[in-house]
């Protein structure tokens, strides 16, 4: 999914939830069906911060705003609260969840884990085309850091990494790693929005340098370095949007 995808974003009140929700709506894809598609766009919409942690949502509004029935959504929040995405509470209603930090940093070791050991992988497979697509990306993540697009920059990081994967064909590894960093990716975001944007980038030059030098422990030593940001910046984080966090 890239932001070419997004089509539409609405900002509605109203009296059920009597706050206003920012949804950016995505377009269906051909083969989704309802439930897949309100899948995909709640949680692009919660990884995003469009809404918020804490904040109560409603089958009814999503449904209207999606243009789909109330079924779909309901399914969707059930799906979405096992990965705890979302907290439903019976009688209450449906809220998203609050960032947790020990699953942030579970998802943040295993992915450091398993990231370290590609990018010494990369030093020994990465092909000549695998390198132009990743300075491509690069050039788009500079971009960004013009415009202060911090979202476009999450969809770019996200992708930077997939094709370290890809050229080391592990891209199952990749899919089973973005299965479980939901909460991970919300601090992301809020590090790129009230951070440095350029510092991630330049993580990542630093990164594909090394790689292309075929050192692997640098390579190693840099992605270490650079998934572990989040547990230096979190107590900053935590201070600035406490009603984030649990």
């Amino acid at each position: 999914m890239t932001f070419i995808d997004l089509v539409l974003i609405i900002l509605i009140e109203t009296p059920e939830s009597g706050c206003k929700i920012m949804l950016e709506v995505l377009e269906r894809n051909g083969k989704e069906n309802a439930r897949e598609y309100v899948i995909r766009v709640l949680r692009h919409n919660i990884i995003n911060m469009n809404l918020k942690p804490g904040q109560l949502v409603s089958e009814n509004e999503i449904a209207e705003i999606l243009g789909v029935s109330r079924t779909p959504v309901r399914e969707a929040f059930i799906e979405l609260s096992k990965s705890s995405m979302v907290e439903i509470y019976p009688q209450k209603g449906t809220y998203i969840s609050r960032i947790d930090m020990e699953m942030v940093e579970e998802s943040r070791f295993v992915r450091c884990v398993l990231e370290k050991a590609v990018v010494q992988l990369a030093c020994k497979m990465i092909s000549e085309a695998d390198i132009v697509a990743l300075e491509e990306n690069l050039q788009l993540q500079n971009s960004c850091v013009i415009r202060k697009d911090f979202k476009r920059l999450l969809s770019l990081d996200n992708h930077f990494h997939e094709l370290l994967f890809k050229a080391c064909n592990k891209v199952t590894t990749y899919n089973l790693i973005q299965s479980m960093m939901s909460h991970f990716d919300r601090v992301r975001i809020l590090n790129l929005a009230e951070m440095d944007m350029q510092r991630t980038v330049n993580d990542h030059k630093e990164i594909l340098q090394a790689i292309k030098d075929k050192d692997e422990k640098t390579a190693a030593d840099l992605m270490e370095k650079h998934l572990t940001r989040v547990i230096f910046d979190q107590t900053y984080l935590k201070e600035v949007h406490p009603e984030y966090f649990k």
